[in-house]
C-alpha cells in the first residue's frame, strides 16, 4: 500500500477529499454531498483531487472514505423485507429488549418499531446448552416450511440467532445451508458470525441490524466501486470501521454493522495522533460538520472504547447521551457522543415562543440561506455570516448573501421574538454552544473525568470557529487545532491503519490454569486473522496482532478488556483489571473474577503517511482582501473591531483576540481573552489569558 493515500469523508452537507504522498505533500478539497447518490460525490472529489496534485491512477495506493450509509439506512427504514430466525420461544426477544430508555421520566417516549416484524419472526425446534452440545437437534424439516414463507413474503435477507450458538454454530450453519439450497441468493447473516457472545437481545439486535442493512450496503460499495473504477482508479477501496480502523469493502459488507460509527470515527484516530505528536496526555476531540457536533476522549495515547451503543433513534450515537434510544448494537466502537447541531442546523420559534436550534439540517441541497440554493429556513451558517465571523466568499468558491441570512433570520427568528438580527443570531450561537458541550461532557464528566483538565482538538469545518466558546463553557484552558482542520476526518481516512479485530467467547474463572488454556484460542484467532491477510492485502508484509482479555466480576455482564502476552498470570491480569475497573467506576471490589472472551486485533504492517505543512496543487477561486471588520462576540463584548489574517505565520510568536484567522477549509476563531501561536506542524495552539 504504498503511494498516495486518499480519505474521502461524505457527509450531510459536504464530502472532503484530502490526498497525502508518500513524503507527506497534501492536498484537499470540498464538494457538495449527493444525496441522490453519495458516490457520486466522491467520485468527483477524487477526480478532482488527483487533477490538482496531477496524480496518475497508478500512482494511488489506498483510497479510504468513510460512510453514513448504514445509518440512513436504518434511520430511514429502507432496508427491504428482512426476517429472523431463532430457536422455539425467542422471536420476542428482539422486542422486549432492555429495560432502558433514553430520557427518564419522559412519558411521551415511544420504543421504535423493531426491524423484523412479528410476523417475520419465526422459530425452529433446537436447542444448544451454554457450553455448545446438543440439547435439541435441528429440525430440518421445519425448516423447509419457513423457507415457504420466505419465499412467499419475498424476504430477501435473513438475520439467524439460536439460543447459545456463540459456543458452537453447527445448528447455524446447516439451517443456512438448508435455506439456500431452497432459495439461492438469500443474503443470510449468522449470529456466531456477527457477534459470538452471551447476551440473547444483544446478539438477536446487533445480527438484525446486520441483516437489515446487508442488501443495501453491498449494492452501495458495488456503486462507489463501479464508479472509481469507471473514472479510471481501480485500487482496492477500504472503509472506516467503528473502532478507528480500515477494511476493504468486501469484509464491510459481510459485517456492516461494525462500519456504523464509520464517519465519526476517523476524525478521531486523525486528533489521536496529533495529541501524541505533541505529547499531550489527556485530550477531547471536537468535531462540528454541517450536520452534526461529535466529541472523544483521548486519554494517554489511547481512545476511550465503547462495546455497546444505540443506532436508529434521533442520531447514531456511542455514549450514553441516548442510550435505550434505538436499536442495540454489540461492536467494538469509539466511544462517541454525538448531537445534531452543525453549520446547517435550522434555527426556528417553537410553538412556546423559545428560540431552537436543531437538530434538523438544511443538509446539502437547498443548505443555508446564503448559499442561494433555494434555502429559506436560517441556518447556523447563517448566523454565522450576519456576526460577521464568515467571509462573503467561501473556500475561495462559493459566494454567500450576506442580505438574505439577514432578513431570513430577522423574519423568522428577531422579529417573532422582538429582537435585534445580532440579539438573534448571538443568541442561536450560545444555544449551539450549550448543545454541542453536551457532547464533551458526556464523555468526560459522565465518566469521573474533569474538562478542566484536558487539552480540547476542535476541528471539522465549524469547530474551530466555536473552539474557544466551548472551552470557556467547559472551563477548558488550552485548545489545538490542526492542519486541514476543516477536513480532519479525511485526513483520519488517510492516514488511518488497516485493521481488524477477532474474538471467541470463553467464559471460565480467572486461574492461572485457565489462562494456560487461552493459547489455543489464540492460535485460533491468529489463523484467522492470518486468512483475512491473505484476503485483504496479499502483498503487504504480514501483520501485527495484539491480544486482549475481556475480564469482570464473577456473575456480572459488564467486561473490561486488558492486554494479554506471553508469560502473564492470573495475578497480572486481575490487577489490571482492577485498577482499569477503579478508574472508571471509582472503586474495587474483593471478588472473584472470570474471562468472558479473547480479542486478537490484527493491523497491516505499513508505513503511514503525516501530511506535512506545505500543500501540494493549489486552490481555485480568491479570497476577500485580509483587513479589518465589525464581528460581534456575545453579549459580553458586543461588536468588535476584528483583524482578519490569512496565514498562521501571521500569528508570529502569539497573539491576543479578537481574531480572525481564514484557512482554505474552516475560520478559526481567536475570542477576546484569548492568545494564539503557532504549535508547530501546522497547528495552531490557544490559550485563555484570563
Amino acid at each position: 500500500m504504498t503511494g498516495w493515500r486518499i480519505g474521502a469523508d461524505v457527509g450531510g452537507t459536504f464530502t472532503d477529499v484530502v490526498a497525502i504522498g508518500p513524503d507527506g505533500t497534501h492536498a484537499a478539497v470540498k464538494v457538495h454531498s449527493t444525496p441522490d447518490d453519495y458516490s457520486r460525490g466522491i467520485a468527483e472529489g477524487v477526480a478532482a483531487i488527483m487533477a490538482r496534485c496531477g496524480i496518475p491512477a497508478d500512482a494511488v495506493g489506498l483510497l479510504a472514505h468513510g460512510t453514513t450509509v448504514v445509518t440512513n439506512t436504518i434511520l430511514e427504514r429502507r432496508g427491504g423485507p428482512t426476517a429472523l430466525i431463532t430457536t422455539r420461544g425467542f422471536r420476542d426477544v428482539l422486542e422486549l429488549g432492555r429495560m432502558r430508555v433514553p430520557r427518564l421520566y419522559d412519558m411521551l417516549w415511544v420504543k421504535p418499531e423493531p426491524l423484523v416484524a412479528r410476523q417475520f419472526r419465526f422459530e425452529v425446534d433446537e436447542r444448544l446448552d451454554p457450553t455448545g452440545a446438543v440439547v435439541t437437534p435441528l429440525d430440518e424439516a421445519g425448516v423447509e416450511a419457513i423457507a415457504g414463507e420466505l419465499d412467499r413474503h419475498g424476504i430477501r435477507s435473513v438475520a439467524i440467532c439460536l439460543l447459545h450458538s456463540y459456543a458452537d454454530g453447527t445448528h447455524e450453519r446447516r439451517l443456512a445451508e438448508l435455506l439456500t439450497t431452497r432459495l439461492p441468493g438469500l443474503d443470510i447473516s449468522l449470529s456466531h458470525e456477527v457477534l459470538a457472545r452471551p447476551g440473547e437481545y444483544e446478539r438477536t439486535s446487533t445480527t438484525v441490524v446486520n441483516a437489515y442493512v446487508r442488501p443495501a450496503v453491498r449494492e452501495y460499495f458495488a456503486g462507489v466501486a463501479a464508479r472509481l473504477s469507471g473514472a479510471g482508479l481501480r485500487v482496492p477501496v477500504h472503509v472506516m470501521q467503528s473502532d478507528g480502523g480500515l477494511v476493504g469493502l468486501a469484509t464491510a459488507g459481510e459485517l456492516p454493522v461494525t462500519v456504523i460509527e464509520s464517519g465519526p470515527a476517523a476524525g478521531v484516530v486523525a486528533a489521536q495522533r496529533v495529541a501524541g505528536d505533541l505529547g499531550v496526555a489527556r485530550a477531547l476531540s471536537f468535531d462540528m460538520g454541517g450536520t452534526t457536533a461529535k466529541a472523544c476522549l483521548v486519554e494517554d495515547g489511547r481512545v476511550v472504547m465503547a462495546e455497546e451503543f444505540a443506532v436508529g433513534a434521533e442520531l447514531s450515537v456511542g455514549s450514553r447521551v441516548f442510550s435505550g434510544g434505538g436499536f442495540a448494537v454489540r461492536a467494538p466502537a469509539l466511544d462517541i457522543a454525538e448531537v445534531g447541531a452543525g453549520g446547517g442546523s435550522l434555527l426556528r420559534v417553537d410553538e412556546g415562543g423559545l428560540l431552537r436550534v436543531g437538530p434538523r439540517s438544511a443538509g446539502a441541497r437547498p443548505g443555508p440561506v446564503a448559499y442561494g440554493r433555494g434555502g429559506t429556513e436560517p441556518t447556523i451558517t447563517d448566523a454565522g455570516l450576519v456576526l460577521g465571523y464568515l467571509d462573503d466568499i467561501a473556500d475561495g468558491t462559493v459566494t454567500l448573501d450576506r442580505a438574505a441570512a439577514e432578513d431570513a433570520i430577522r423574519d423568522r427568528i428577531a422579529a417573532p421574538l422582538e429582537l435585534t438580527v445580532d440579539e438573534a443570531a448571538s443568541g442561536a450561537r450560545r444555544i449551539a454552544t450549550t448543545t454541542m458541550a453536551r457532547t464533551l461532557k458526556a464523555v468526560s464528566t459522565e465518566r469521573g473525568h474533569d474538562p478542566r483538565d484536558f487539552t480540547l482538538i476542535a476541528f471539522g469545518g465549524n469547530g474551530p470557529g466555536y473552539a474557544c466558546d466551548i472551552a470557556e463553557e467547559l472551563g477548558i484552558r488550552t485548545v489545538l487545532v490542526p492542519p486541514l482542520a476543516g477536513v480532519f476526518s479525511a485526513v483520519g481516512l488517510a492516514t488511518a491503519p488497516v485493521r481488524r479485530a477477532f474474538l471467541r467467547s470463553t467464559i471460565r474463572a480467572l486461574d492461572d490454569i485457565a489462562v494456560g488454556a487461552l493459547d489455543p484460542v489464540v492460535d485460533v484467532l491468529r489463523a484467522e486473522a492470518a486468512d483475512w491477510v491473505a484476503l485483504e492485502a496479499p502483498s503487504t508484509g504480514g501483520a501485527t496482532t495484539e491480544v486482549e482479555v475481556d475480564l469482570r466480576y464473577t456473575g456480572q455482564s459488564t467486561d473490561l478488556p486488558v492486554r494479554f502476552a506471553a508469560g502473564v498470570t492470573a495475578a497480572d491480569l486481575g490487577e489490571s483489571f482492577q485498577e482499569s475497573y477503579e478508574r472508571i467506576f471509582g472503586l474495587r471490589f474483593d471478588l472473584p473474577l472470570e474471562i468472558a472472551a479473547v480479542r486478537l486485533v490484527a493491523t497491516l504492517a505499513t508505513d503511514l503517511p503525516q501530511a506535512t505543512d506545505g500543500p501540494a496543487g493549489s486552490a481555485a477561486g480568491e479570497r476577500p482582501p485580509v483587513g479589518k471588520r465589525s464581528v460581534h462576540f456575545g453579549s459580553r463584548h458586543g461588536r468588535l473591531m476584528t483583524e482578519i489574517l490569512d496565514e498562521v505565520a501571521d500569528l508570529g510568536d502569539g497573539r491576543s483576540g479578537p481574531l480572525i484567522l481564514r484557512r482554505p477549509d474552516t475560520t478559526v476563531v481567536i475570542a477576546p481573552g484569548w492568545r494564539a501561536a503557532p504549535a508547530g506542524a501546522g497547528v495552531i495552539r490557544m490559550e485563555r489569558e484570563s
